[in-house]
């Protein structure tokens, strides 16, 4: 039999269940806007199901926090889920007390002219809590002063937190906000203080610039002049290869015992060498032009074709030294101090000595044939048994020098100015 155009009646009763349990889970739905708590901006729309720890769960997602309560526009505390209804706007708490985003402050500022309210910067990441006052009157022509001695001024981007966002080192940032507090130039250990100069620069804190200058300047170590030792020489001389020039240019040797090294071509230039022991070194071709040498030892000390003009070697032992190249190579002393100096025995043929001081200096039984020795001080030197054939001695100053028993006669025209 045919029922087609009718419902039967168990059929009919079961359809319209269904529809009214859709109906009832429907109207059970709500949602609601969700903010942080004292703020208006960045709110979140979500569906209230389940119990009020559900709805602190999904905040904690929705808003990056840590919920711990909830409040409705008026500052009410919701302990009940059923106590929220569509469309609520509820404001969520990490534990602080409830803030109404409705407050302004602008006119009690107008009005007395300060800057005390407070508010929050986050700093690449980290959160610091200051007043207005703190960031603007300590230096008023600072970044950090514009940017907050007028409301929205510089349009100052905020988190979702309501925090002033700036894309800066938090480490860095901290000495500076408390150098804004209090004046006081603080930094814990381990923090950079170039790191602060820096951040002080940047954002135009120009007292604090001061500070960081010299304090900077107080932390350098300082700076080694200890003289050079012989250990750690013969490591530098062991490294270098022999045909490399080794240049020891204004270096300090004072008081080293570089006796018997090998110290050929080296440069001595303008080198602290004073008192140092160099007995039996080979200073072959060296340079020790202005080096000084004073009281130094190179008694039997290989010179040849040594460069040593306008050194200072005063009170210097140079004993049976030897300043001959049989190449031809001749070592120049042009200009050298050489005051009180004993070089007796030295072989020094074809030396340069002009306008050298040898005054009071021991030249007893020298080889100075052919040497320059114009416009030299020989005053009270002892040149005793002396070679001074073909030597220089134009416009010499030989007053009290001693010339006995000399190897060959000093013929006049050798010393005539």
């Amino acid at each position: 039999m045919s029922v087609s155009g009718r419902c039967l009646p168990g059929a009919a009763g079961g359809a319209g269940r269904r529809r009214r349990r859709r109906r009832r889970r429907c109207s059970s739905m709500r949602r609601v806007t969700l903010f942080v708590n004292g703020s208006p901006r960045n709110g979140k729309v979500v569906a209230v199901y389940g119990t009020l720890s559900d709805l602190l769960s999904v905040a904690s997602n929705k808003l990056g926090i840590k919920a711990t309560s909830v409040y409705n526009g008026k500052g009410g505390l919701i302990d009940d889920i059923a106590l929220i209804r569509d469309d609520d706007v509820l404001f969520v708490c990490e534990g602080e007390p409830f803030i109404d985003p409705q407050t302004d402050v602008r006119p009690h500022e107008e009005l007395t002219g300060s800057h005390t309210d407070w508010l929050t910067l986050n700093v690449g990441g980290r959160y610091f809590t200051t007043t207005r006052s703190t960031l603007v009157n300590k230096e008023p022509d600072s970044m950090l002063a514009h940017m907050f001695k007028d409301k929205d001024a510089w349009g100052n981007k905020q988190d979702h937190r309501g925090a002033f966002l700036i894309d800066r080192s938090p480490e860095y940032f901290e000495p500076i906000l408390n150098y804004l507090r209090h004046g006081q130039l603080i930094v814990n250990d381990g923090i950079n203080l170039l790191g602060v100069l820096e951040e002080a620069r940047f954002f135009g804190i120009d007292s604090l610039i001061e500070h960081l200058e010299i304090a900077i300047k107080n932390s350098q170590p300082a700076e080694d002049h200890s003289p050079i030792s012989r250990k750690e020489f013969v490591r530098f001389l062991l490294a270098t290869p022999t045909k490399s020039e080794l240049r020891c240019q204004g270096l300090n040797f004072s008081g080293a015992d570089l006796s018997r090294l090998d110290l050929r071509y080296i440069n001595f230039k303008m080198a602290n060498l004073s008192r140092c022991n160099l007995a039996h070194a080979n200073l072959c071709c060296a340079n020790l032009e202005r080096a000084d040498l004073s009281g130094s030892v190179l008694d039997c000390a290989n010179l040849q074709g040594v460069k040593m003009l306008c050194s200072n070697a005063e009170g210097a032992s140079l004993k049976g030294c030897n300043f001959e190249d049989p190449s031809g190579l001749k070592a120049n002393l042009e200009g050298a101090n050489l005051k009180g100096v004993d070089m007796e025995g030295s072989q020094m043929t074809g030396i340069n000595l002009r306008v050298a001081t040898l005054k009071n200096a021991k030249l007893k039984n020298c080889n100075l044939r052919g040497a320059t020795l114009a416009g030299t001080d020989l005053e009270n030197c002892d040149l005793s048994g002396c070679d001074l054939q073909e030597a220089n001695l134009r416009g010499s100053n030989v007053k009290g020098a001693i010339f006995e028993e000399m190897l060959t006669p000093l013929h006049m025209s050798q010393s005539v100015r």
